[in-house]
């Protein structure tokens, strides 16, 4: 099933694994019309939402990595740098160390210097791709209902994270309690995402059904952040049967 709301475009398939080929094969298109460009600016999300397009990123061969410079979108602080829940260590191990890419630009949350310095990369590398998910209370990157400004004059910041942020960090897998889960995070706030060229949003599991339902029939606004997607000029929502299934018929 495919349409599209305002102006963003949904992609629902059958399994988690052709929803994830499906937004491979849109993204690596992505990246071959831009075969004119030096090089390609792109976003990853950390998450185990994003595993299937990742997989099926590096599984393809006609994509030239070498003219991409890696970057991600938002990083805990507090953990130590070699912690598996890490969303750099995270990347590092199922893309970034896979592929020849021409530079891999990790966020240092661990001083605050570490916001502004992310910040003036983002704007001497202006993003061309954003890789993403949505949260189950909406969210894109850490942009969480109350921190989120669609108008936001940070590129990058520190937030404090709602309890079901939180608690989706358990339902995931991540951290074994809801205790363990970081109450603060450096974020890419939503102007950094949306500013972004390309949005592809892949969205699986009926954890987020609610979400995506949201975001395709909510009014446009901070209360469910990932509804800014239907704004943007070009971006695509990619569902699985399960997180679609409160707009199915």
């Amino acid at each position: 099933m495919n349409f599209v709301k305002d102006k963003l475009e949904v992609s629902v398939s059958e399994t988690r694994d052709i929803m994830g080929k499906v937004a491979a094969q849109d993204i690596a298109d992505c990246i071959n019309k831009m075969a004119d460009k030096e090089e390609i600016n792109m976003i990853f999300a950390a998450a185990p939402s994003q595993n299937d397009v990742l997989y099926h990123l590096c599984e393809r061969t006609d994509i030239d990595w070498t003219k991409i410079n890696a970057f991600h979108m938002d990083e805990y602080i507090g953990l130590p740098n070699d912690a598996p829940q890490k969303f750099s260590n995270f990347l590092i191990e199922r893309i970034f160390s896979k592929k020849p890419f021409k530079s891999v630009n990790v966020i240092d949350s661990s001083t605050e210097a570490g916001a502004k310095s992310y910040g003036e990369l983002l704007l001497e590398y202006p993003v061309d791709i954003v890789v993403m998910g949505i949260g189950e209370n909406g969210h894109i990157a850490f942009n969480d209902p109350h921190v989120a400004d669609f108008n936001d004059k940070e590129l990058v910041k520190v937030v404090k994270l709602d309890d079901m942020c939180r608690q989706q960090q358990v339902n995931d897998g991540c951290f074994e309690k809801f205790d363990d889960v970081p109450e603060f995070a450096l974020t890419l706030t939503i102007p950094s995402l949306t500013k972004a060229a390309h949005l592809f949003c892949i969205v699986p599991c009926s954890t987020k059904a609610n979400a995506v339902y949201n975001t395709i029939n909510g009014d446009i606004n901070e209360k469910c952040p990932a509804t800014i997607l239907r704004l943007h000029n070009s971006a695509k929502l990619y569902c699985d049967g399960d997180s679609a299934k409160l707009i199915k018929g």
